[in-house]
């Protein structure tokens, strides 16, 4: 057995096989073959795979995200077949006499850079969906399987880190853990754990190295952050004993359900999920979660090769409202840009992404994209109680702004006769220290605040939160962080609207107490999160407010 110790981001205990996802294939090598026939035979056989395969996953989307979204299964399926391409891989062949695979490869860059070279923006989106049907026959053809984690049962996903491109395709059912060498206890990984409920382990370092594990039997523990290879029976019997804890856990928290989230002297609070793909419904459903207080909507971009339309988004968006029968669902706006990179945005490279073209700056540079979503989001809203959130506000002239953008879209969708509610909340995250500063003129021109408390921290403390090696300078409990926070739901009051949090310190038992002695209406957790949080909340008793504060106060 080996132990390995890294950083807990999602508790739980894990037993299985350790599946290293690769990001990057290795160079294609280049060979003659002798027998040119049989190699165009190993191509044209491969390629009715790859079909066969796309075929396969167009039904399962079918069933999982509709027609809109199942249709780049059957886009790609025609590519494999397209004359040109296949004209080229069969010409480098036999003019050749090379392996069909670095035929592939050297047509899938060649094609890739065409489409890239080209001035027409959906032409140049086309390169991406190239070097997804040539990595796909190049999997085939190495005898990979043919998803990053195809397996007959669910296994431990290992990997340096993942981007929130790769977490949100992945096959959630086929998911027992995540594992990574790097990545913080904030980053897309983590989160998405959290929203699963499963156990993840961050920050393993570079000793966790996929050629010496992958395939092998591992245990993790998502709360004390340790991997065990080859655990032995003693290990493994703690931790299926520790297994077993959680689940009777688990079953007596479901006691909660049906009870409001109420401190003992009546003091309400809501308790809410955040959410970032309608297949997490369910965990919500099962978790009794009031509504959902953080739809991440960017799911629908980062899941597509292109812009994905009005009536896609407006399907995805009435799932969710529909599902949720009246409980109110806050959808924010697409929160595109420095970790969450979509290659057909085509945004520049910056020096300090986290900083720069994103979220609400991408939205109100190029308004396009963001009235097609305003209209999806107002036409949902007749299906549910819908509420739209704003991310990366930093002034009173952003939200003006898109307050101006909003009413067009209302005006239009008036003038068409389509069906919305009125009445939508509109509000914003308070995410950078400028806008906790300013939230009493903020307060003034929206219904409500939710403090992202992720980006909170970094900017207030000047912290990269995707950077490992600055974990200990990362302080969600930073004096300066509570501050702004209380701030703001003192400012949001004072002005008659209602303020939550929906950043991951909303689900941090040791302040709760603190949240609610600040007045905070409403916090939104990941759905694993919410009935424990609803215990905590029925276990305090706050009429000793002032004490709470004066003691906030002492340690601040």
């Amino acid at each position: 057995m080996k132990s390995l110790q890294g950083s807990g981001a999602s508790g739980g205990v894990a037993i299985g096989t350790l599946k290293f996802y690769r990001h990057d294939r290795q160079l294609v090598s280049r060979r003659r073959v002798e027998d040119v026939q049989a190699e165009l035979e190993r191509f044209q056989t491969a390629q009715a795979a790859a079909i066969d395969q796309l075929g396969k996953l167009y039904e399962k989307a079918l069933t999982q995200v509709g027609e809109q979204g199942a249709q780049i299964f059957e886009i790609h399926q025609m590519m494999l077949e397209d004359d040109d391409y296949c004209d080229s891989i069969r010409s480098i062949i036999e003019r050749q006499s090379v392996n069909a695979e670095y035929a592939v490869a050297i047509t899938g860059e060649n094609f890739a850079k065409m489409f890239s070279d080209m001035d027409d923006d959906y032409m140049q989106g086309r390169a991406a969906d190239v070097k997804d049907i040539s990595e796909r026959l190049l999997r085939v053809l190495e005898g990979e399987q043919s998803d990053a984690i195809d397996a007959d049962q669910p296994v431990i996903v290992a990997a340096d880190d993942l981007a929130p491109s790769e977490t949100v395709q992945l096959d959630k059912s086929k998911i027992l853990a995540f594992a990574t060498a790097g990545g913080s206890v904030s980053s897309h990984t983590a989160i998405l754990a959290r929203t699963m409920g499963i156990p993840a382990i961050i920050g393993l370092g570079p000793e966790f190295q996929a050629e010496l594990y992958d395939g092998k039997t591992a245990a993790i523990d998502g709360a004390t952050g340790q991997l065990y290879i080859e655990p032995d029976k003693e290990t493994q019997a703690a931790l299926l004993e520790k297994q077993a804890k959680l689940a009777e856990r688990k079953r007596l928290l479901t006691q909660l359900k049906g009870l409001p989230g109420e401190t003992q002297d009546g003091q309400r609070i809501l308790t809410y999920a955040n959410i970032g793909n309608p297949s997490d419904l369910g965990a919500v459903l099962a978790n009794d979660a009031e509504g959902i207080g953080l739809f991440r909507s960017e799911f629908l971009y980062l899941e597509s090769q292109d812009y994905p339309s009005e009536n896609e988004q407006f399907q995805a968006y009435k799932s969710v409202a529909e599902t949720m029968a009246g409980k109110r669902v806050i959808f924010r706006t697409l929160d595109i840009g420095a970790d969450k990179q979509v290659d057909y945005f085509h945004l520049p490279k910056e020096e300090n992404p986290a900083m720069g073209m994103r979220a609400i700056r991408i939205c109100l540079t190029r308004q396009e994209i963001f009235h097609t979503q305003l209209r999806a989001l107002y036409r949902a809203s007749a299906y549910g109680r819908v509420a739209i959130m704003f991310p990366m506000i930093a002034s009173v002239w952003e939200i003006q702004e898109v307050k101006k953008i909003a009413a067009q879209v209302r005006a239009e969708l008036t003038a068409s006769g389509v069906p919305f509610d009125e009445h939508v909340e509109l509000g914003i995250m308070i995410e950078t220290p400028a806008a906790a500063v300013l939230s009493n003129q903020l307060a003034k021109e929206v219904d409500f605040f939710s403090i992202g408390t992720n980006d909170l921290t970094q900017y207030t403390t000047a912290v990269d939160r995707q950077n490992q090696d600055l974990g200990r300078f990362y302080d969600p409990h930073h004096p300066a962080v509570l501050e702004l926070i209380r701030l703001t739901v003192e400012n949001a009051h004072r002005n008659g609207i209602w303020a939550g949090i929906c950043g991951e310190l909303g689900a941090d038992l040791s302040l709760t107490e603190t949240f609610l002695a600040f007045g905070v209406d409403e916090l939104s957790v990941a759905p694993a999160s919410v009935l424990p949080l609803r215990e905590k909340i029925r276990s305090l008793n706050q009429s000793n407010r002032q004490a709470i504060l004066d003691r906030y106060l002492e340690v601040r």
